[in-house]
């Protein structure tokens, strides 16, 4: 794949990405500017409420490495997830496949495990970042990129302890952590009231202005030359040899040299089509979009103990949060909803409820451990990269830049290693969590 070799023939590219959230478009762009013929499958709009690079915080930067697998967690009974208020709730059900998840997630919860697992995710976001900021510094997309820096705010002592005891670990895995003393969350904060006991700053916290951030993402890689077919899904493939030979989608046939799997929630169907399984559970999350109620944050802050996040977005402020394992399900629980706004109201007691813009739900792909999955998974010429959770926007440009890496055979920036799609397959003879 040389870097001047020129889009191929429409419907017979190099590389079919599934999937255009902003996984499958980092794809893309790196896929791309190593010289491949690329083509974007989406299911539906880009950037449309479809899809998780919609309605979320579009948080990047350093900050939030830690996995979802964390020592505390390790049973489910750990942290009352079986009620439906838990900041992380599992619904009840028989199924196998989630059973098995969970108990994957259970040994991944090992110090150990999660210590690692923070490395690889804190490396991951650091060249990210460095991605994000050559990228954003282009006309095109430059104001649709945010980097105030975050605050990370703790309502219980115990709370606020925990967070402490992690600061070195954090600034020693080169992310700019500290502690706000006296006064300064006021001096960052003067508007805001907040009824905590203590708060964190980090300021490589940013954000991306999403869904515009997308959209503008996509013309810049059309410009480029890559094929982007939305309302378009994949509902087949032909195996042939150990090789996929043939997409079928809603719209044509494809035959393409090398598929990439990044379709989010729906890569484990997608999978299953090529005759092998992934390790993914679909969780789902919230965000409410207001109007900007007077005292609000001009910066985005982090609502530990309740999962919670409140990010500015010019005249409007939005609330996500939450995590729930639930299936497949398309529903918006007012439940969950209700309860992510009374955590603000917990938080920022005098912060206004304004007139509200959007409620929107999405699923997050999430494996056992909270890496993600990047590399040769089923067939040989398919590579995965799914898997990115609640964190895919500040994961997704360095695993796009990984995918482009293995598929060129240039030596990775990224480790490898620590995201093979086998590495639970492996956890049966004891060799990895």
């Amino acid at each position: 794949m040389s870097s001047e070799t020129a889009p191929a023939e429409r419907g017979h590219p190099d590389v079919v990405v599934i999937g255009g959230g902003v996984a499958g478009l980092f794809c893309a762009y790196h896929l791309r500017r190593a010289g491949a013929s690329v083509t974007v499958l989406e299911r539906g709009a880009l950037g449309g409420p479809q899809s998780c690079s919609s309605g979320n915080t579009g948080f990047v930067g350093t900050h939030g490495a830690a996995p979802l697998a964390e020592p505390g967690l390790r049973s489910v009974r750990s942290l009352a997830m079986l009620h439906p208020d838990a900041p992380f709730y599992v619904r009840p059900r028989a199924d196998r496949e989630l059973l098995r998840w969970l108990g994957q997630f259970g040994r991944a919860c090992a110090p150990s495990a999660a210590a690692a697992g923070f490395r690889t995710l804190a490396a991951m976001k650091r060249r990210s970042l460095d991605i994000l900021l050559e990228l954003c510094a282009t006309d095109e997309i430059a104001d649709t990129f945010e980097m105030p820096g975050i605050i990370l705010t703790y309502r219980t002592a115990h709370g606020f302890a925990a967070a402490r005891a992690t600061v070195a670990r954090t600034v020693a895995n080169g992310i700019p952590l500290r502690v706000l003393g006296p006064g300064e969350l006021d001096e960052l904060e003067p508007k805001t009231r907040f009824a905590i006991h203590g708060a964190l700053y980090n300021p490589e916290g940013a954000y991306l202005r999403v869904p515009r951030f997308v959209l503008e993402f996509g013309r810049l890689l059309r410009g480029l030359g890559v094929e982007i077919r939305e309302h378009t899904e994949v509902t087949g493939c032909t195996v042939t040899a150990r090789k996929i030979t043939r997409l079928t989608t809603t719209r044509s046939e494809l035959r393409p040299s090398e598929v990439v799997l990044t379709a989010g929630a729906w890569s484990t169907e997608c999978a299953r089509m090529a005759g092998f399984a992934l390790p993914l559970q679909p969780i789902r999350g919230y965000s409410v979009t207001l109007d900007m109620p007077p005292g609000g944050p001009t910066r985005p802050v982090l609502l530990s103990e309740g999962r919670v996040a409140v990010v500015p977005l010019g005249a409007r402020l939005r609330i996500g949060g939450r995590m729930e394992l639930t299936g497949m399900r398309d529903a918006v629980s007012e439940r969950r909803v209700r309860g992510m706004l009374r955590t603000v109201r917990d938080y920022l007691p005098e912060l206004e409820q304004t007139a509200t813009h959007e409620t929107w739900s999405g699923l997050r792909p999430s494996t056992p451990d909270g890496v993600p999955l990047i590399g040769r998974a089923g067939p040989r010429n398919l590579l995965v990269a799914a898997g990115y959770g609640h964190i895919g926007m500040g994961l997704a440009p360095a695993g796009g830049e990984l995918v482009a890496h293995l598929l060129t055979g240039t030596t990775p920036v990224t480790d490898p290693v620590p995201l093979r799609p086998d590495r639970f397959d492996r956890s049966r003879d004891g060799r990895r969590p």
